[in-house]
């Protein structure tokens, strides 16, 4: 019990220190700039029609694509660019703890920046469409012109079929959050990683490569990359949808019990197991992490 409060105080001593950093504050305000840029096309098609929405479809149609997710996931990692946290009071902070419940620290920290950081875009979203929007657990009209009059699609907005008939709003943007926040995560830990061992500076470039992986593995890119004809499109999402981590995050590509997607159940033990794998890698690296210090003369 001793170790696991050493384990939150260090936690807490990490976030205390990057919060003083511009670079936090950036992230965010990029991050909101960007939820202006993803809502903006949801809220004029609604004032247009003078429909009202529901307060958490913004965040869904916002978020609900794989796309929206890799560019706020990168976002974050701007904002984890220089994981693990040491600056000039850690090796006294070291003399009271030990590299383990250091790493731990460092683990836990990268978890609430994380919830957070997806909880600050939903209440963004909701914020954004506030004046048109209603609590209760039922899609509105604009959701359903968006998806049964094809309109979604011509403006680029998923709003899928699938999810109107298979879900209502708030497990839907429940399901959408932990899938981001498990998507982070697994970015996070892999930035992480890499950046405890030999060549820290892969660690940038790992996030960026397997963002790019999850990318082009988009059925549609997948497709035109390959050169697959339109009657083997089912099997390229199928196939995409299963080996792609970033596919695995997007909330309309699961399986909702008529297809054969991975469901939602399997992605997040997916995402586990990544996170779980990445953590074992920094605890391996950790062992032979060595710190380095440079005293800035005065």
């Amino acid at each position: 019990m001793c170790k696991w409060k050493l384990v939150w105080k260090s936690a807490m001593f990490h976030l205390r220190q990057e919060m003083r950093n511009p670079r936090f504050l950036l992230s965010f305000v990029l991050a909101f700039v960007l939820c202006l840029m993803l809502s903006d096309k949801a809220v004029f098609f609604a004032e247009s029609y003078g429909t009202s929405m529901q307060v958490f479809e913004t965040f869904i149609l916002a978020f609900g694509d794989g796309k929206s997710i890799m560019i706020s996931t990168l976002l974050l990692i701007f904002l984890f660019a220089d994981l693990p946290v040491n600056n000039q009071l850690t090796p006294y902070y070291l003399t009271r703890i030990t590299k383990n419940i250091w790493i731990w620290g460092q683990l836990l920290y990268v978890f609430f920046v994380t919830v957070f950081y997806v909880l600050f875009l939903l209440l963004v979203t909701c914020v954004i469409s506030g004046n048109i929007s209603f609590p209760g657990n039922m899609w509105s009209e604009t959701m359903a012109l968006l998806g049964y009059s094809g309109a979604g699609q011509k403006i680029a907005l998923p709003a899928s079929l699938k999810t109107l008939e298979a879900t209502s709003p708030y497990p839907c943007a429940a399901m959408i959050f932990l899938l981001i926040a498990c998507y982070a995560l697994i970015n996070a830990t892999l930035l992480l990683a890499f950046r405890l061992g030999k060549r820290p500076v892969l660690g940038s470039v790992s996030v960026f490569l397997f963002n790019l992986f999850g990318l082009f593995l988009n059925p549609e890119i997948f497709m035109k990359l390959f050169h697959f004809p339109g009657t083997v499109e089912y099997k390229a999402q199928v196939i995409t949808g299963w080996i792609s981590p970033l596919n695995h995050a997007t909330y309309y590509m699961h399986n909702f019990g008529y297809d054969y997607l991975p469901r939602i159940e399997t992605s997040l033990l997916f995402f586990c197991v990544m996170i779980g794998v990445n953590i074992l890698i920094i605890k391996r690296e950790m062992k032979h992490f060595e710190f380095l210090f440079v005293q800035k003369s005065e």
